[in-house]
């Protein structure tokens, strides 16, 4: 693959350009007229919801989505789709589960409901760690890996060669060990040449998008937000699409699963199932059923600036139209972003031929660098000012995201922190000029940061690294939030020890289990990888007592591993990995945290005024009703189940696996219909009610998630 510089011409500016500046434009016209606290918030709660839809996708897709999981596709696969397909679990329960009480409400911030459901302690312990999430591990790293990202589109002074590593040749693996007078620094493979941005470039670049997004952001409230998100969320469907179209009329489809099932049958590795072992060290099958769908209840249910466009929107109904037309965008994400990365692999394998160092230097290829080498390779001998349009669609996704945590972070400032505390009587006005200055704090924050952070030989995936580290943050937040949604004898004391004890257990749990083997030691002793699967820096040259590994001979190295390494690995460690995933850490943390709130919720006396603030009763249902939904989905989740071990155990291809619990996921919201159609005062025939129910395109939207789980099996 072609990975020269970039070059733009007249044509790509006056595109990028005008995308940027007519954008703006749209922002500071749909927020002119900010009269209120309502106004400025929450657009005056009026959203339709294509503007729920447009502004939910652009603010949750950035350009870590279109760069990071088109570099995750590259390095592991189709793994990653797990983030979008569980989504959509996450999606639907906020529309179905924690909306009802929200609307009802009528909240400005998600604080406020922990607020009113227990007391001010869960209430400003919320709001202190959204806004930590927003600025540090959302804000910043939106601009980090996005004017990354900006440099290698641009080349030329933006990026710096840098050339090899002059590291020994690999030894001959056809001559017999015994025979090799070699050490294990010789088995292994060198460092490929690498490209160093240059921060001169990229400290601009952060610099000019934050300030942009924080000058209609500031202007104009959510309203502006809104509208330049879902134009921006145009520019990044028509440039990620646009690549995929393009990499896959190269190598289709059918030809990347053939290649798949090559590899899968050499290797092992099988990059078109999202399932990986439970020992993987980013995405273990069994972490992401777990762990992952627990993140995404949080992350679609319970956060701020994805609900905020949900609590702006003109009626329950447009919200939850605009949250499920979301998730459909959000399950394209799989195929041109994700699939174009591992599509993107087979091609460069493809390229390299039989040749062992061409293949090496594929398989080093640093994965946040594969979106820029795609529109080198692709759109720039096509030219008419795709290149522009491109970076436009990138800049978009970085905007989109950027001024989104923005607006919410000053949303629970002013109210949450200053109306509560600082001045309650504070007037529309005041509150609005308060969110105004509190953007132009996170704004100045953000950028001094991302400087700050930037490391120009940086090769790691950014994307997993804050996912990571967001997560130490939410697990008591969610079991306030769920038992306090769905359980009335939930106490406030119970809550906020729960929030604290999250976080706590997020690093204790680490710390009691995670050892100081290195992974490469740890996969060589269990035979999961050859020696020369490793580049030099990945092997430390000295563990405990042990020094010198680099200098051993091969024979050396294997009595090391079966003295000093083998009998340390205990059982539990052969199936989850020497370090914790974060995935099977946030089960551990909220299994936990939850015990905790339910004990101290037992021995205390819960408030019988706040305990009505639940989803029975502000959701207009009964406890009859919940456990027929209950009954339900412990029925779906026993099927699912079935399918998958008929799948595995080879009785069931993916392709009809997945057929059948499509089927059953559809089947079971068709029932939901017909039994609200029944229930219903309405002229409307059964055909005409599902086709103006939402619960119908829920369902559709909950079979296609069911589809794709089983058919990347």
């Amino acid at each position: 693959m072609n990975s020269g510089t970039i070059s733009l011409s007249s044509t790509d500016y006056i595109i990028f350009f005008a995308s940027l500046i007519g954008a703006m434009l749209v922002g500071l016209w749909a927020g002119r007229k900010e009269e209120t606290s309502e106004d400025y918030f929450l657009a005056g709660k009026g959203l339709r919801w294509f503007g729920v839809a447009g502004s939910i996708f652009g603010s949750n897709v950035s350009a870590n989505h279109m760069v990071g999981m088109m570099g995750v596709g590259f390095s592991i696969g189709f793994a990653q789709s797990h983030f979008e397909i569980g989504a959509i679990a996450g999606l639907l329960f906020l529309c179905f589960g924690f909306l009802p009480v929200y609307r009802k409400l009528n909240l400005y911030t998600l604080s406020e409901y922990l607020g009113k459901r227990y007391d001010d302690r869960s209430r400003i312990s919320y709001a202190v760690i959204m806004i930590i999430i927003m600025a540090f591990v959302q804000m910043v790293p939106a601009l980090y890996i996005g004017s990354r990202t900006i440099c290698e589109l641009m080349g030329g002074d933006a990026i710096i060669e840098q050339p090899a590593e002059a590291l020994t040749p690999i030894a001959d693996e056809t001559v017999p060990v015994a025979l090799q007078d070699s050490t294990v620094a010789n088995q292994l493979k060198p460092v490929p040449a690498a490209k160093k941005i240059n921060t001169t470039y990229y400290n601009l670049f952060v610099i000019g998008l934050g300030l942009i997004a924080g000058s209609y952001t500031i202007l104009g409230g959510l309203k502006a937000v809104v509208y330049t998100d879902i134009i921006q969320s145009v520019l990044m469907l028509i440039v990620g699409i646009g690549i995929a179209i393009l990499v896959f009329s190269e190598f289709s489809w059918g030809e990347m699963v053939a290649a798949s099932a090559a590899e899968a049958a050499e290797t092992g590795t099988n990059r078109m199932s999202i399932y990986l072992p439970t020992h993987h060290p980013s995405l273990p099958w069994t972490g992401v059923i777990t762990g992952l769908m627990f993140m995404h209840c949080f992350y679609w249910g319970t956060n701020q600036f994805i609900v905020q466009r949900a609590l702006g929107a003109v009626s329950d109904k447009e919200a939850r139209v605009g949250i499920i037309s979301a998730g459909f965008l959000k399950l394209l994400i799989p195929f041109f972003s994700i699939g174009t990365g591992v599509a993107a692999y087979f091609l460069l394998m493809r390229e390299a031929g039989a040749d062992p160092t061409a293949m090496d230097n594929v398989r080093n290829i640093p994965p946040d660098t594969i979106f820029p080498q795609l529109v080198t390779k692709f759109l720039q001998p096509i030219g008419f000012g795709l290149i522009g349009l491109v970076a436009a669609g990138v800049i978009g996704a970085i905007l989109s995201s950027i001024d989104s945590m923005m607006n919410s972070a000053a949303t629970i400032f002013s109210v949450d922190v200053w109306k509560r505390y600082i001045n309650p009587g504070a007037s529309d006005k005041e509150l609005i000029v308060v969110g105004r200055l509190s953007i132009v704090g996170l704004m100045l924050f953000a950028i001094l940061s991302a400087i700050y952070i930037m490391n120009p030989d940086s090769t790691g995936n950014f994307f997993l690294l804050i996912a990571d580290y967001q997560n130490y943050l939410t697990p008591g937040l969610l079991v306030a939030f769920i038992l306090g949604i769905f359980w009335k004898r939930g106490t406030a004391t119970a809550a906020f020890v729960a929030i604290i004890a999250g976080v706590v257990l997020s690093w204790l749990v680490v710390t009691i289990y995670d050892s100081d083997m290195p992974r490469p030691l740890y996969d060589v002793a269990l035979k999961r990888a050859n020696i020369s699967d490793f580049n030099v820096k990945q092997f430390p040259d000295k563990y405990g007592e042990q020094t010198g590994i680099h200098a051993m001979s091969v024979s050396e190295f294997e009595s090391f591993i079966n003295d000093d390494i083998r009998d340390k690995i205990t059982p539990v460690m052969e199936t989850f990995g020497p370090q914790l995933n974060f995935f099977h850490r946030v089960v551990f943390v909220i299994g936990l945290s939850g015990i905790i709130y339910v004990l101290i919720s037992l021995n205390g006396t819960p408030d019988p005024e706040k305990s009505q603030l639940t989803w029975t009763s502000l959701g207009g249902h009964n406890k009859t009703r919940l456990k027929e939904i209950g009954i339900l989905f412990v029925l779906s989740v026993a099927a699912y189940i079935v399918i998958a071990i008929l799948t595995s155990n080879g009785l069931l291809t993916p392709m009809i696996a997945a057929t059948i619990a499509a089927i059953w996921t559809l089947a079971v919201y068709t029932r939901e219909v017909i039994r609200k159609h029944a229930a219903a005062e309405t002229d409307l025939s059964l055909g005409q009610f599902v086709v103006s129910s939402d619960i119908t395109y829920a369902g559709v939207l909950a079979s296609l998630a069911m589809f794709m789980m089983f058919y990347f099996f």
